[in-house]
């Protein structure tokens, strides 16, 4: 679904039904961007198929996607234009424009450009996963991720509250008791990939690709100051990850006897659905698993987030109170 992601505690949510959801994303579709538009955002079918749902529930799991396309002017082509302007303007005027009005001239040689500018569309994958309390957004950074949830609190109503995942131990404390230990938190194993940075000025940074980590040269790095950013993990040896600093899950990878056993099955269920659901269902699924796994390696969720669910009895008070038939299993009309 996506290699990278950041975790939001749902706080609150009076969640509107499927179709009601549907209808709230219809009305921010994706549109390309016009002649000189800079950029646009808008929610486009999970499954790829332009006349699919916007709005996706496999197995009660929620799934949307942001389509965001911009257009930028190289810099370089930027500044030649405007140089040549502004003496073009120094010369018949014998002052050369600054301050507002160089700006503005600097915004008018861009608005003229747009419309020559190439676009360049990314998508971002949403998974909302009521039952847990969880939002997950498909982004490397807590910017990106930020401005697809502005987005999403708008749109979805329900007072809907988030809030980034918080856990007790920062990640950086964490991993670095489990590098000057050389051991790893229950369930999970480290993998050889790390990077430490001294928190300070200068940013002194070592960093380990491929490299056993289990080794005197690594405490050391922590004795004399420096913390981890970045840490390759493996949980129960079903999913790989990168943790970061900022509590990011990057490299996100399922590992082959997983997709073994999820090919098998799938195979034997007969099911032709081009790979979504079996996908969401098999991602969604093993996620769910870690990151309770994770909460609890580094000491728990935070006390500001301790009165709402933990995600893992979140999902079991859910999976016992739920009826046979999940509601938002339902696909809008």
């Amino acid at each position: 679904m996506f290699k990278n992601a950041l975790v939001y505690h749902i706080e609150h949510w009076e969640p509107p039904s499927l179709a009601e959801i549907e209808s709230r994303l219809s009305a921010a579709p994706f549109v390309e961007c016009g002649a000189t538009q800079p950029l646009s955002a808008g929610w486009v079918a999970p499954r790829g198929d332009k006349h699919a749902a916007l709005a996706e529930s496999v197995a009660g799991q929620l799934v949307f996607r942001l389509c965001t396309e911009t257009k930028a002017v190289p810099g370089s082509v930027v500044k030649t234009q405007l140089q040549a302007q502004l003496e073009a303007i120094e010369q018949q005027t014998g002052r050369r424009p600054k301050g507002k009005q160089a700006k503005e001239l600097k915004e008018a040689v861009v608005h003229a450009l747009l419309p020559r500018a190439f676009p360049r569309r990314t998508d971002t994958l949403v998974w909302l996963d009521p039952a847990a309390r969880t939002l997950w957004v498909g982004a490397g950074s807590t910017k990106k991720a930020d401005g697809v949830v502005t987005q999403l609190i708008e749109l979805l109503g329900g007072g809907l509250k988030l809030s980034l995942l918080q856990t007790v131990l920062s990640p950086a404390t964490a991993m670095s008791a489990w590098l000057a230990e050389k051991e790893a938190p229950a369930g999970f194993s480290v993998d050889r990939e790390c990077e430490l940075k001294q928190p300070d000025s200068e940013k002194a940074s070592v960093r380990y690709t491929r490299h056993t980590l289990e080794i005197d040269e690594v405490a050391e790095h922590i004795r004399q100051g420096k913390l981890p950013t970045q840490l390759a993990l493996t949980w129960a040896g079903r999913v790989s990850f990168v943790l970061t600093e900022a509590l990011t899950l990057k490299k996100i990878q399922l590992l082959d006897g997983v997709l073994e056993g999820a090919g098998t099955d799938a195979a034997s269920s007969g099911t032709d659905d081009n790979g979504f659901d079996t996908d969401v269902a098999l991602f969604t699924g093993e996620l769910r698993q870690l990151l309770p796994a994770l909460i609890e390696a580094l000491g728990g969720l935070h006390e500001r987030q301790a009165g709402v669910p933990t995600p893992a009895a979140a999902a079991s008070a859910a999976a016992a109170a739920a009826p046979d038939t999940a509601p938002w299993d339902e696909v809008p009309a």
